[in-house]
């Protein structure tokens, strides 16, 4: 008896939501000494960084010391730390004895909702192995307080979830069989994906880097996922009025960044803080952007050509119709201390490159070893998290947009424009 994984990526309604398109969740059940353990490491050993283990001993044993009953305060937990964990950009290894009748309903409505793809594989392995494997651990504690008798009573015979949810692993599939089989079914990597490198600027010199306006990034392709866009003031960021507007589009992000932006700001240390400045950007209000800068370059710049005027704006202001502000998959962000003072990162957020004397480029060398250092902890952390900073600017990241996508060599985008409903 199998099961495939989820045909996801697909939408779920936000308000039950976990996850996002390209994070994996894959549930490992079985008797005790089946071998959950050992594949839910190999599948951590396989994929790298990025893969959360939620393990039902630790929860119900470690952190709450409790029976396994039904209606059990870890079912819950375990639930919810899964939850968190696929929000945050983990893929998630769920591993435990997880009996059907107790743990049934939220291990469903967890695949249910997670938007990624899910995977559910039950390990089946006689009584008469599973005493064996038993006996053969090294741990002589854990065999005297876990006794033969204590496996049997234990033990469930092909416990299956309903709905043909699992895939059934026989005994004779060797850890390495098992691992292979269940990462080419799910095709996990890293949830933060190391990128291919990409040119960087000598002594920020723009004329090194790819630009927005640059023909290669129109190029790419959008397969819009439908996404919609929310607001990070209803998620505990920091948000900075400055360029606030009446409707609050601002604040919207994609739910795909925002669950990027969560795991960024866990990776910074403490005292630390993201400090949101703008998200989401109606192409109207881009469009006024693109349009005013020109004109100020135009003017200080009179013997510049159309073209040259064009790939100028470019550096600082995304033109319109591949803007990833306008299809909510960009953020101005910066850092801040505990009580919200914006830290020094060498120029202002937003300061163009004439104003910043060339100190608005990611990789500029006018910084002092401070701004050099909070500069290069924010580059870290929204690099950790999946997301492409445009290095004209050092606070403007993206994920899964035009630009994202060339610069990851992806096929296409994810995110195109949008409208604020």
């Amino acid at each position: 008896m199998t099961a495939t994984p989820t045909s996801a990526p697909r939408h779920v309604p936000a308000a039950t939501a976990a996850g996002r398109p390209d994070t994996r969740l894959v549930v490992i059940r079985g008797n005790s000494a089946s071998g959950k353990s050992s594949v839910a490491q190999g599948l951590r050993d396989h994929c790298g960084r990025g893969v959360a283990i939620v393990g039902q001993d630790m929860i119900r044993r470690n952190v709450l010391r409790e029976h396994d009953t039904t209606g059990g305060a870890n079912i819950a937990l375990l639930g919810k730390v899964a939850r968190h964990a696929l929000d945050a950009g983990f893929h998630v290894v769920l591993e435990g004895i997880l009996y059907a009748d107790r743990y049934c309903h939220m291990i469903t409505s967890l695949v249910r909702d997670h938007r990624g793809v899910s995977a559910c594989y039950y390990l089946d392995v006689p009584l008469a192995a599973t005493l064996a494997r038993h006996a053969s651990k090294a741990d002589a504690a854990y065999l005297e307080q876990v006794t033969d008798t204590h496996l049997t009573s234990w033990y469930r015979e092909l416990d299956l979830l309903p709905g043909g949810l699992e895939t059934v692993i026989p005994a004779d599939s060797t850890l390495q069989e098992t691992v292979a089989r269940i990462a080419r079914d799910t095709e996990p990597t890293a949830a933060a994906p190391a990128k291919p490198p990409q040119r960087k600027p000598p002594q920020g010199d723009p004329m090194n880097l790819v630009l927005m306006s640059d023909p290669q990034v129109a190029a790419i392709p959008v397969r819009e996922c439908g996404e919609p866009l929310v607001d990070v003031r209803d998620h505990d960021f920091r948000v900075d009025p400055r360029k606030q507007d009446a409707l609050g589009a601002y604040a919207h992000v994609r739910e795909g960044v925002l669950a990027r932006l969560k795991h960024a700001r866990s990776l910074l240390p403490a005292g630390i803080d993201l400090l949101f400045i703008e998200g989401y950007r109606p192409l109207s209000l881009q469009q006024r952007y693109f349009t005013e800068y020109r004109k100020e370059l135009a003017a200080a710049q009179p013997g510049w050509t159309p073209k040259q005027l064009h790939q100028a704006a470019s550096r600082y202001v995304s033109p319109p119709d591949i803007a990833p502000h306008s299809a909510g998959a960009a953020v101005d962000v910066t850092l801040a201390d505990q009580d919200g003072h914006e830290l020094d990162l060498g120029t202002r957020v937003n300061a163009s490159p004439e104003e910043s004397n060339g100190a608005c480029f990611t990789h500029a060398p006018n910084l002092s070893d401070q701004a050099r250092h909070h500069r290069t902890l924010l580059l870290n952390v929204m690099d950790s998290a999946g997301f492409t900073n445009y290095e004209t600017e050092f606070w403007h990241f993206s994920a899964a947009d035009r630009y994202d996508a060339l610069m990851r060599r992806e096929p296409y985008a994810r995110y195109g424009p949008i409208e604020l409903p």
